[in-house]
């Protein structure tokens, strides 16, 4: 994910995504009291070189264990990829199912058109995308997009795993790229977590590198699966045509990961805005007409991620440090697998803010 230097223009315009969020009046990004991190509704501070990190993923897991299994009452195939081969429930027709699907025994024996449902193949490899570029490393609400981003592949990894499934991951913060096998099991889970959470943060000034992670998992070709790319998308969108060739093989779920400042800016008077990714910065007077460009070119942006993402026929589901992200994953599964069934479409998915009605 490359991501634009430039802060700010003469006439006070600020390009949407490019500038750090306002900090601290010393610069540094507002973090919430550590008092509390860890509770729901957000995911507890995950810092790489940690000596709590072990315990933190703990603690994740367990969150992730407890609430999304009650919510979903173990039935995760709202997040594994579509019909495979599996036979499954009879249900009652419903005008556009696929007529291939037609169980002809129950409708014989109930005198009404039944078809057969079916189950996501089993032994699903699912291969994690990690974008963890400096533009992660910053939140103003309960956590940092980092601790977000590691979350969402925590469930991830929560609701792929079982029956012989593999999961993997490419990890890439614009300096290194990591690329971490496809295996199954807990202990491999387990581990799987640990390197993506303790994956070291890149230098501030260092670019992401949100194409080159996708490019590494479409080459060598893998066997069909699921590919879940993790990201603020902020920057460029310079990985569409690797995104949409990626979708040709396997069934793609892009998660966004964001935080309110990248939406808009506080009037706060006078502030500093920085860029991780660039390493520059700018003073800037959040005046009501900066604020208003900053928020419709913010706006711009995630359109445009958006209409990239629909292009590929990806899932999307957007996270924010200010949500009950828990509660945006379950909603997001539970519309992903009606649309499977006939039942409704699957849109992409945003919640209010935790705390708020």
């Amino acid at each position: 994910m490359a991501e634009d230097a430039e802060q700010g223009d003469d006439d006070g315009s600020v390009r949407a995504g490019a500038a750090g969020p306002p900090g601290d009046p010393d610069g540094a990004p507002r973090r919430p009291p550590r008092e509390g991190r860890g509770a729901e509704p957000f995911p507890p501070s995950l810092a790489p070189g940690s000596e709590h990190l072990d315990a933190a993923l703990r603690t994740l897991e367990l969150t992730v264990r407890r609430r999304l299994d009650g919510l979903l009452q173990g039935n995760h195939l709202g997040l594994v990829p579509g019909p495979g081969s599996e036979a499954g429930d009879a249900r009652v027709y419903q005008p556009g199912d696929d007529v291939r699907r037609m169980d002809w025994s129950v409708t014989a024996r109930t005198s009404e058109p039944h078809i057969r449902e079916t189950i996501a193949d089993r032994e699903l490899e699912t291969w994690l995308v990690v974008d963890l570029s400096p533009s992660l490393d910053f939140g103003t609400g309960g956590c940092e997009k980092r601790d977000l981003a590691v979350a969402a592949c925590a469930a991830v990894v929560h609701l792929t795993r079982g029956g012989g499934n593999r999961v993997g991951a490419i990890v890439a913060t614009g300096q290194d790229l990591v690329r971490l096998p496809a295996r199954g099991g807990t202990v491999h889970a387990h581990a799987l977590m640990r390197r993506i959470a303790g994956t070291p943060r890149a230098p501030e000034g260092t670019r992401g590198d949100l194409l080159g992670a996708l490019e590494a998992l479409r080459n060598p070709p893998r066997r069909r699966g699921l590919a879940v790319v993790v990201s603020d998308f902020l920057g460029d969108v310079d990985w569409d045509r690797a995104l949409r060739g990626l979708a040709m093989r396997h069934d793609v779920l892009a998660i966004e990961v964001g935080d309110r400042r990248d939406e808009e800016l506080p009037d706060v008077g006078t502030v500093v805005l920085a860029d991780p990714e660039s390493g520059h910065s700018r003073e800037v007077t959040t005046t009501p007409t900066l604020r208003r460009r900053f928020a419709a070119e913010a706006a711009a942006h995630q359109e445009q991620v958006a209409t990239a993402l629909r292009a590929a026929g990806a899932g999307h589901l957007r996270l924010r440090t200010d949500r009950d992200w828990i509660a945006d994953v379950v909603r997001f599964v539970v519309a992903r697998k009606r649309g499977w069934s006939g039942q409704g479409s699957a849109p992409v998915l945003t919640s209010t803010p935790a705390g708020r009605s």
